[in-house]
């Protein structure tokens, strides 16, 4: 692929004469120029921010997708962001991307993905955002204001359409951001073999309403919120969102109709190995209890393994917060690593690859990678709801309990895309006669645990149908649990026989203070957040039968912690 050359101080392109662009006279809508006022903490803005709004640009097959160009307005030549969306181009995304950063010295096209925000054709989840992508670069080219200078920028979706535009990068991208990101969208709806049943009716309701505006997307929210106990419940579960999201969504039942990875339905999905190779360098930011965040590490991964110039920053927020009050240390991330390789400006890079926020010192951490090292510390569960740093004596069998999924385990906080992620207290969760949990001693002195985070467990049934989920908590010295990670697998086995399985908990950067106490939670399922498992065998969409089932935990159990020296 070729692309044209521009002299930056002399509008000429390949030898001919471009067209002499005049900035029009629009300002940002109102609606931006609000939100903009409410931020603080930002980078002082460099230039008055110009709008250019309602363009055409031709999709891969000939559609018209709709854009907004937000510009700075002064004399010169400024690097262009390609922000692609699925949203709608009104608020947030309006002052945030178009007017913030067009403030700093770039030009932004913010574009409405086919079939949303009055762009045309339909809009599937995943299947045109390449073409299109490398359309919309087609279209820059010929726009007398682009310099050949390209990044790309934008959180979850507006992360995924980034990743498809680096499959096969135009020479003119110079520098990614992805913020909270998707790049395996069946990682996003089926986890450890379990459907994420509330992030799934999340992002059918992102998808549908958002890019119609905010009142139709709040009305819609409410909705959800309103009908989700009904959803989540009926029997079977197939169609029982249509009432929470206004109707049928064709794509959203396919993707949650297909819990297999490696079910042709998925073939494309995935632009993970975009990564691979890649020569782009590429900004990841994330947060420890982001939906996202292990897509985000493996990015990370991939990229190092690549060689690929990358920094990461990973901080106390969710998928939401990140972009809330997370926002100010997002920004200046991110406006540092396009100022880097977009204006060749450095100076705002921090010489650290890895910068980390510390739960429980609440403090940042700069490390030289991630993870700062591969070993880990184990501890073991034992009979009395021990939990210890050595190996007990073997036991044939620690603890079990019941699973009815007539009531079924509730999730409480941790990595969802809804307002109720997070940190929460787990007190009246741990009281449920449906969870285990297994504490530690108070701690003599403090404890970091960095890195990823899993249980090694010996599980049995009575049935063989069941999910085991396993929880990290933070327990302090007035008895308060706090979760910090945690994971769910379905368990493969039959009735009766125990079965070695692992359960990833994600990762996490945590100090356990001392008088704190390390505690490992298990339990059945965690409920809306996985789909319950209905103990029948059926599939999780069209099982009509409850059927509950005794879990039971033997004995050579570990939970794997990635201690590291802990700094002062």
């Amino acid at each position: 692929m070729t692309s044209p050359t521009r002299d930056a101080g002399s509008g000429v392109t390949d030898g001919v004469a471009a067209a002499t662009w005049v900035a029009p006279s629009g300002k940002p809508p109102p609606a931006a120029r609000m939100m903009r006022a409410t931020w603080r903490g930002l980078p002082a803005r460099r230039y008055e921010a110009g709008w250019e709004p309602d363009l055409e640009v031709p999709a891969a097959d000939g559609s018209t997708l709709r854009a907004d160009h937000y510009f700075p307005r002064a004399e010169g030549d400024f690097p262009t962001l390609l922000v692609r969306s699925p949203y709608g181009r009104g608020v947030p995304w309006s002052p945030m991307f178009g007017m913030l950063f067009a403030e700093q010295g770039f030009h932004v096209v913010l574009q409405s993905c086919r079939g949303t925000g009055g762009s045309g054709g339909a809009f599937d989840l995943w299947r045109n955002e390449a073409a299109d992508g490398r359309a919309a670069v087609a279209w820059l080219r010929d726009r007398p204001w682009f310099n050949g200078a390209l990044g790309t920028i934008g959180p979850s979706y507006l992360g995924y359409v980034q990743w498809a535009l680096a499959l096969d990068p135009p020479p003119e991208l110079r520098a990614m951001v992805v913020q909270v990101g998707l790049h395996d969208p069946h990682a996003l709806f089926h986890r450890g073999g379990a459907l994420q049943l509330e992030n799934a009716l999340l992002v059918g309701s992102g998808m549908t309403f958002q890019h119609r505006g905010f009142g139709p997307f709040v009305r819609a929210t409410l909705r959800l919120k309103r009908h989700l106990r009904h959803i989540t419940r009926a029997l079977p579960l197939r169609g029982s969102y249509v009432r929470g999201l206004g109707g049928e969504l064709p794509w959203l039942d396919a993707a949650m109709s297909h819990p297999d990875a490696d079910d042709p339905f998925w073939d494309g999905a995935s632009t993970g190995g975009a990564a691979d190779g890649l020569n782009v360098p590429t900004c990841l930011i994330g947060g420890w209890q982001d939906a996202l965040v292990d897509q985000t590490f493996e990015q990370y991964g991939r990229l190092r393994r690549s060689g690929c110039g990358t920094s990461l920053l990973i901080g106390p927020w969710t998928h939401t917060s990140a972009l809330q009050r997370g926002w100010p240390e997002v920004f200046a991330e991110s406006l540092a690593w396009l100022r880097a390789h977009l204006c060749d400006d450095p100076s705002g890079l921090r010489p650290a690859r890895v910068r980390v926020h510390i739960g429980g010192q609440e403090r940042w951490r700069e490390l030289d990678d991630w993870p700062p090292s591969p070993d880990t510390a184990p501890w073991y569960p034992a009979e009395g709801g021990r939990l210890t740093r050595r190996s007990p004596e073997a036991s044939a069998s620690l603890a079990s309990f019941r699973y009815d999924p007539a009531d079924p385990t509730p999730s409480i906080g941790g990595p969802l895309l809804s307002p109720t992620a997070g940190n929460r207290d787990n007190g009246d969760l741990e009281k449920r006669p449906d969870v285990l949990t297994f504490t530690g001693e108070p701690m003599d002195e403090p404890m970091d645990v960095l890195g990823p985070v899993r249980a090694r467990l010996r599980i049995s049934t009575d049935t063989g149908y069941a999910d085991v989920f396993a929880r990290l908590c933070d327990v302090d010295e007035k008895g308060r649990s706090v979760n910090v990670c945690d994971g769910l697998v379905r368990l493969p086995t039959g009735p009766e026989q125990p079965v070695q399985l692992t359960v990833p908990m994600s990762s996490t950067a945590h100090r356990f203070l001392p008088g704190h106490r390390v505690r490992l939670q298990i339990s059945g399922g965690a409920h809306p957040r996985s789909a319950r498992n209905t103990g029948s065998g059926e599939p999780a969409l069209d099982a009509a039968t409850l059927t509950p089932v005794r879990i039971t935990v033997h004995g050579a159990s570990v939970l794997d912690l990635p201690v590291v020296r802990a700094e002062r």
